[in-house]
């Protein structure tokens, strides 16, 4: 088999990452892989536009933005006379693989280009360009697909290459134009890319707290102008000295008529006569480094495309590499795309539900996130409920985002909100406030925790944490922390039996750097911390790229929890990762050393080791870094770096806004649900295990599962889950660093089909619609 690498994406996205797994995860299985430069015009043209690409030649890859291969449109490409001329240049090489990289647009055409093959080999051969042994050498394309698209506006896929950085770019100016406009009341509309697509736009909304998001799936209702007005004005004054909105690109109202930044100031400033400025982004979104989610997005990609490639037969489908949840999934090509074509005619049709519906259920969460933190003014008639939230354990960044949509959903649905300062200790001593609407301003950019937090456990003051529960009539209680509130959480539950205060619905909601609750999959807190390492990590290289025969040693943070070690490395490309869940040795060490040794000899003079705290208590960061540095004495020198708290700190990345501000609603809701069960006789009292959860990320779902049940799942010594998703990853780590090693397929992807379900379609889309599969109905 010959893989072809083809990025046809005409518009520089994040593709490095994923350019560089195909390669090596090619070279990995036997193939030779090939770079298509510029494209499908690199395609047409052929010559030096297509070369052998090498294990080297992808190194120093991963930080780099756009794509080091190039991109292009190509206009030949879109002629029959122009694929001939590409199918010619592939039978000569014998390439008979394409993995191309790029939007709807250009995995179409990938797919023509597959459906014509068989023609384009017989027109070739009647043209004496090929003979008949050459076509029947090449009597059959397969073609794979990944998805590059900064606006996320391919449907089947969570996240497309490209989306989570371009995310980092915009909330890097968000938050340094609050700043500014906080200082001098002023009213900022940020203009997006996005002009088919509302994503982008959409998760800034919620990962900013803008006071209104325009998006081309969703036009405002008739009389937008005035409820617009009105909401700055109530945010005014309600003492918010700063208004935010954001807009799409492709942003219209009802009739189809585009709304532009420019519109909407030239509104602001005439009906309310406030400061007003205008930014458009522009082609800033798709610059800049990748972010550590779309480096191993791009990684797990490449992966899964050349497995899909080698495992193809003339009867599989062209499919395309996916992402749902955590899950990588393998999607029909043409089902993809037809989706995402009739987003378009619903749009153009004015079904704007069924148009949010087939952007997906992420999408369609989002949105509907979006609508309940929107609404400003509480409901007339309250519940009475008590509502607390308490921060336990480390500080990270976005626990103050989870607080803050908590606090808004649950003033929506009526209740009081009150904010528990520093743990469970300021609970038994009574540090307790109400917390409103204005009071939780501002948030969702703040790293660290406003509410303060410790890492004691409630056991010791069991009894006056029951007493302030009774005083302060505490109906329920969000506890957002790491291993200790989950810990707190089950302590809490076992004084049920003695303390019948204790019998209160209770959600944990996991924010970690760690990443190690039960019972999710995904920590708030983690993504964050991950890029810190990623960029500390990127400048280390660096400095060793220019150095020459270096060694980098750096401690990550993550207790006994690997996932840090393990996700940086694949996000910086590191050579080894230490962690206490895959056990490792002196041998282990000794293979890790003479690696290194062989990696000198090569044009790639440098390396990088990643270590876990409390990977191992006796092969400490110190030992590692004296036995690199003896055994590599005249091949390469080391140093070291102890990361520390610098992971805890800084503003939170747009996922853990994003994950942050979902999760603090979702668990509010339950919340509200839950109390209506558990109120009888005129009070409340829950004592069954589905009343105490853990609200977590599994798979695909937001889940809550019972803290009892976790405990089962639990290992409680080294304060980590028993078994964890990501270390299938790991074996791709140390594929893509070239250790021999053997890769298990079987759980790799497999073809699942895109579902259109509870969209109100009309007839002829509605044959298109596939059954869902078991998994899809469970969800």
């Amino acid at each position: 088999p010959v893989p072809c690498l083809s990025t046809n994406q005409p518009i520089t996205t994040r593709m490095n990452a994923a350019v560089r797994a195909t390669v090596r995860v090619g070279i990995y299985t036997g193939a030779k892989v090939y770079f298509v430069h510029e494209g499908y015009q690199g395609l047409v043209d052929g010559g030096d536009n297509i070369k052998l690409a090498t294990w080297e030649s992808v190194s120093m890859m991963l930080q780099l933005g756009g794509t080091v291969i190039g991109s292009a449109r190509c206009m030949d490409f879109r002629a029959r006379e122009g694929r001939m001329k590409a199918a010619l240049n592939l039978v000569k090489l014998g390439i008979t693989n394409l993995c191309v990289i790029g939007g709807d647009g250009s995995l179409t055409g990938a797919n023509q280009f597959r459906k014509e093959w068989a023609t384009l080999l017989v027109d070739l051969v009647k043209a004496g360009k090929i003979t008949d042994d050459e076509a029947r050498k090449s009597c059959h394309l397969n073609i794979v697909g990944m998805v590059g698209s900064i606006d996320n506006d391919f449907c089947g896929t969570d996240m497309t290459i490209g989306t989570d950085s371009a995310l980092h770019r915009i909330i890097e100016v968000v938050d340094a134009i609050t700043t500014t406009a906080q200082s001098h009341q002023r009213t900022f509309i940020l203009e997006v890319m996005g002009r088919h697509c509302g994503y982008l736009a959409l998760v800034t909304a919620l990962a900013c707290g803008a006071d209104w998001v325009f998006i081309p799936e969703m036009p405002p209702d008739e009389g937008w102008e005035g409820h617009l007005c009105r909401r700055l004005a109530d945010q005014r004054a309600r003492g918010s000295r700063l208004n935010v909105i954001i807009v799409a690109e492709g942003a219209m109202d009802r009739a189809g008529n585009p709304i532009s930044s420019e519109d909407i100031k030239k509104l602001v400033e005439k009906n309310l006569g406030f400061d007003t400025r205008t930014t458009v982004l522009g082609h800033v979104q798709r610059g800049g480094t990748p972010s550590a989610f779309d480096r191993i997005l791009g990684s797990r990609m490449g992966v899964e495309a050349v497995m899909a490639l080698l495992e193809a037969t003339p009867e599989t489908p062209a499919c395309v590499v996916s992402l749902s949840g955590n899950q990588a999934v393998r999607l029909p090509l043409m089902e993809c795309v037809q989706v995402t074509k009739d987003v378009t005619t619903a749009m153009a049709e004015k079904r704007w539900e069924d148009a949010i519906k087939l952007r997906g259920k992420s999408f369609e969460n989002n949105w509907n996130t979006y609508k309940m933190l929107a609404h400003i003014n509480p409901p007339d008639t309250k519940s009475n409920i008590n509502v607390a939230i308490v921060n336990i354990g480390a500080p990270c960044a976005g626990m103050n985002a989870a607080v803050r949509s908590a606090v808004r959903i649950g003033i929506i649905q009526g209740h009081n909100m009150l904010a528990v300062h520093d743990g469970f200790e300021g609970l038994a001593q009574g540090k307790i406030e109400p917390i409103t609407w204005t009071g939780v301003s501002g948030w969702t950019g703040k790293g660290g925790s406003e509410l303060g937090t410790k890492r004691v456990l409630p056991s010791e003051y069991i009894e006056e944490i029951s007493l302030t529960i009774a005083k302060f009539n505490i109906h329920s209680l969000v506890i957002i922390g790491g291993f200790e509130a989950y810990m707190g959480g089950l302590e809490l539950v076992q004084g049920r039996d003695k303390y019948e205060e204790l019998c209160i619905p209770m959600v944990v909601i996991p924010a970690t750097v760690s990443n190690n609750v039960p019972g999710s999959d995904f920590s708030i807190g983690a993504d964050t911390a991950l890029n810190t390492i990623t960029s500390t990590c990127d400048r280390i290289k660096q400095s060793a790229a220019g150095t020459k025969r270096r060694v980098f040693i750096i401690e990550t943070a993550g207790g006994y929890c690997g996932y840090l070690a393990t996700m940086a490395g694949l996000a910086a490309g590191a050579d080894a990762a230490y962690i206490y869940e895959d056990k490792f040795g002196i041998r282990d060490l000794e293979m890790n050393v003479e690696h290194l040794v062989q990696k000198m000899k090569t044009d790639v003079k440098r390396g990088l080791i990643l270590r876990n705290e409390n990977c191992n208590a006796n092969y400490t960061t110190d030992f590692i870094f004296a036995l690199y540095s003896e055994e590599g004495k005249g091949i390469f020198d080391c140093r070291k770096n102890v990361l520390g708290h610098m992971q805890q700190g800084g503003t939170p990345t747009p996922f853990d806004r994003n994950f942050g501000t979902k999760m603090g609603s979702k668990a509010v809701l339950w919340i509200t649900e839950k109390l209506k069960e558990v109120y009888r006789h005129g009070r409340i009292f829950a004592n069954t295990p589905d009343s105490a959860c853990v609200l977590g990320m599994k798979k695909r779902a937001l889940t809550f599962q019972p803290l009892a049940e976790l405990k089962e799942q639990t290992d409680f010594v080294h304060r980590i889950p028993k078994t964890s998703w990501w270390l299938k990853l790991r074996p791709i780590m140390k594929i893509l660093a070239k250790y021999n090693i053997s890769l298990d397929t079987s759980e790799h992807a497999h073809m699942e089909h895109v579902i259109k379900k509870r969209v109100s379609m009309p007839a002829p889309l509605m044959k298109k619609a596939c059954p869902p599969t078991k998994h899809e109905e469970e969800e």
